[in-house]
């Protein structure tokens, strides 16, 4: 079982940056997919941004050149980097495992981010 722990969310201004991070229990990036996710009220959960053990990354649209997702292996830790943050961005941010060879997933608890403009 691989738990997942969020933290760095918070109140920011419009333009302001937040880092996330998500510390997994066991050594497993060299296997799984990593991802952030968010929700907002009212809304679906998206995808924000993801890494794949080779280090691969993806991105929304909506944040891309904003948002870095990165990953230290030796810290078991997934970090997303948010600059020049919006209103928009508001919402629950979730932490994301998938193993990349089969369909095992895993889920933190969520850490908010509110931006307030």
């Amino acid at each position: 079982q691989v738990q997942l722990v969020e933290s760095g969310g918070g109140l920011v201004l419009f333009g302001q940056s937040l880092r996330l991070s998500c510390a997994a229990s066991l050594s497993i990036f060299s296997n799984y997919y990593m991802g952030w996710y968010r929700q907002a009220p009212g809304k679906q959960r998206e995808l924000v941004a993801g890494i794949t053990p080779g280090k691969i990354t993806n991105y929304a649209d909506s944040v891309k050149g904003r948002f870095t997702i990165s990953s230290d292996n030796a810290k078991n830790t997934v970090y997303l980097q948010m600059n020049s943050l919006k209103p928009e961005d508001t919402a629950v941010y979730y932490c994301y495992a998938r193993y990349y060879f089969g369909t095992n997933t895993y889920w933190g608890q969520g850490t908010q981010v509110t931006v307030s403009s």
